[in-house]
């Protein structure tokens, strides 16, 4: 699969010292990303009153809730590692391939209008949740970012906290951590590196039946108590064994220190 690289380092990335967690992987006309974009459309403007007394009407969508649009762009992000055209002979084998081989970073940013219609020409998957739209881009070099993605603004737009209620019985859950703040594109991209994560250490049975589930995944914030509770700590393969828990550890680019732990993600 794809993404045993993952599976093959994921213990030793967790022992890293914080610090080395920052070390570059490539020179920086190497360093490769999978770009996530985000449906974040304008609000639309209240309905006003037009000559004849009809309101006036706005085709465009409200804003996503910020949790449904975090479960799309973890979807998103494993449904382009997964896809056919990444196996071995197609399409998308070796870009994604390369990028797995190293930090498999990822770049949120944020789109509205012709520029989310734009985006949807380039190699990629666009997953919808509860009104939510994400679309993974197939993974490449930064500096080779088509123009219509490095129009996009990365920073800018956030989304308030929502109540989504219990996570739904047997969905893989992606826990946030409560003690560090991050925007939803920090997040977007937290969650996603959780999805591949846990996919990278699934057997094929599960990993199949998650596959005709779409990758539906449900990202929630724990209480710190259940956080501390899961944490795998010292013991990485004791947490997956025993409580099917892997952990993504950040190398600290943007927002957060080298070395926190941003996401828990649970099998269930």
């Amino acid at each position: 699969m794809i993404l045993e690289p993952l599976a093959a380092r994921y213990a030793s990335w967790l022992g890293l010292p914080a610090e080395e967690t920052a070390l570059p992987e490539a020179s920086p006309d190497e360093v490769r990303a999978m770009p996530v974009i985000l449906r974040l459309e304008k609000p639309a403007p209240s309905p006003t009153a037009t000559l004849k007394g009809h309101a006036a009407r706005d085709s465009r969508p409200p804003p996503p809730a910020r949790t449904p649009l975090l479960e799309a762009a973890a979807a998103a992000a494993l449904a382009v590692c997964l896809d056919e055209r990444t196996k071995p002979g197609g399409e998308w084998h070796e870009p994604v391939r390369d990028w797995v081989s190293g930090h498999i970073r990822k770049v949120a940013r944020r789109a509205r209008g012709t520029h989310w219609q734009a985006v949807q020409e380039l190699p990629g998957v666009t997953i919808s949740i509860d009104g939510a739209e994400a679309r993974a881009l197939v993974p490449g070099r930064v500096v080779d970012v088509p123009k219509e993605v490095s129009r996009l603004q990365i920073s800018g737009s956030e989304l308030p906290p929502d109540e989504p209620g219990p996570a739904p019985a047997s969905t893989p859950v992606l826990m946030l951590n409560p003690r560090v703040p991050m925007t939803v594109g920090k997040a977007a991209a937290q969650v996603g590196h959780g999805t591949m994560l846990l996919a990278a250490l699934l057997d094929e049975h599960r990993l199949s039946a998650w596959a005709e589930r779409g990758f539906r995944c449900a990202v929630r914030v724990p209480e710190p108590l259940e956080w501390a509770e899961l944490h795998p700590g010292a013991h990485p393969a004791q947490a997956w064994s025993e409580r099917s828990v892997i952990a993504v550890r950040d190398a600290g680019f943007t927002e957060v220190d080298p070395g926190t732990v941003t996401v828990l993600a649970q099998w269930r």
